[in-house]
């Protein structure tokens, strides 16, 4: 391990723990210990497989993506998006993204950017399937005004929620607006014939400073047509409905590991819909800026969640704590295997300055 990444790692791992004791310090101790102790091995068990199951299916979307920038086989893209989701969990910055279209390219030959491009098709659909599930819950469950739970700087409640939402909302309708006007073939044909008149513009002039501005717009004409590659799928209604279906069904298989969890708890007596409350209220906590892995954050956000349903604090955090290491301990493990089987060094592909390119 590189003595970058293991810095990372311990200033990583200190911030996370101290965010796990803002998140944990009113539950008693003991009584937390001791909840832990009498849950369900088997039903524990049973969940990881349904973890592993949704990254499995993260694979085969992803894998439709790419088809028609190129065709590669499971473990082609099982490998690096195995290793992104391991490095997100472990580092800050979400730089497992960057990662995964890195290794993909390292490994395949195909530019970083049409990876990017991909990567970025995917979030878009996560984004509004979540977005779809917050509109759903919220119709059917109220939240106490008086409902407010302190979180270092954030306070967790129903205005925080609405926050988060029209944030997301934002970003996923800036995503669909770039990757609308560069998948499709008019719009991207303005922006290249515009690029291009000022690339022959630059060619006409001396000196350095135009010999970059136009080299520059050489490599912004080239990215442009990889991200092009990697929502050509925008152009296949099949697979784009393919696509859907495998994202309704990640969040189906999450939603039910969550629910398979709370089953193998004492003291968690909730529906398979008040469960996927619980998921999409802590997704949407996780949003907000915090350490690797979410630390501490994604507890508060289970509390805050569980107790609209009038969990107590002690089961709500032994569930919540539980439930977070059984959705992330199996994929670092899976990604750090991954990585060990294709030789890739985690520092190198997780630097975004070395990704970028290409």
């Amino acid at each position: 391990m590189g003595k970058k990444l293991l810095i990372s790692l311990l200033i990583g791992s200190a911030f996370s723990a101290l965010a796990l004791w803002l998140a944990l310090r009113n539950v008693p101790l003991s009584e937390l210990a001791a909840y832990m102790g009498s849950i369900d091995p088997a039903w524990t068990a049973f969940t990881v497989l349904l973890v592993l199951l949704s990254f499995g299916l993260r694979v085969l979307r992803w894998k439709l993506i790419l088809h028609p920038a190129a065709r590669i086989t499971f473990w082609d893209a099982f490998h690096p998006l195995m290793i992104g989701f391991m490095i997100n969990c472990i580092l800050p910055g979400r730089v497992g993204e960057l990662a995964r279209p890195a290794i993909l390219s390292r490994n395949r030959k195909i530019p970083v950017t049409t990876g990017l491009a991909t990567v970025a098709a995917e979030r878009v659909m996560d984004i509004t399937m979540l977005m779809i599930l917050f509109v759903l819950v919220m119709t059917r469950v109220s939240i106490s005004p008086s409902l407010d739970m302190v979180f270092g700087k954030y306070h967790l409640n129903r205005g925080t929620l609405q926050t988060v939402a029209l944030a997301m909302a934002q970003v996923a309708g800036i995503f669909i607006l770039a990757l609308g006007l560069i998948g499709f073939d008019r719009t991207r044909g303005w922006g290249r014939a515009v690029i291009g008149k000022i690339a022959a513009h630059l060619e006409k002039r001396p000196g350095t400073a135009a010999r970059f501005l136009r080299r520059g717009c050489i490599l912004l004409l080239r990215i442009i047509d990889n991200v092009a590659a990697g929502l050509a799928l925008a152009k296949d209604p099949g697979r784009l409905a393919a696509c859907a279906g495998l994202t309704v069904l990640v969040w189906t298989t999450a939603a039910v590991s969550y629910y398979t969890m709370a089953l193998g708890c004492p003291g968690i007596e909730l529906s398979l819909v008040q469960i996927t409350t619980v998921m999409v209220i802590i997704c949407f906590v996780i949003a907000l800026p915090s350490v690797p892995g979410f630390w501490g954050l994604w507890e508060a956000g289970g509390v805050f969640a569980m107790a609209i349903f009038g969990v107590n604090t002690t089961d709500a955090a032994g569930y919540t704590l539980v439930n977070h290491a059984v959705q992330m301990l199996p994929v670092i493990a899976v990604g750090l295997i991954s990585a060990m089987v294709t030789s890739v060094n985690i520092w190198q592909v997780s630097s975004p300055v070395r990704n970028l390119p290409g």
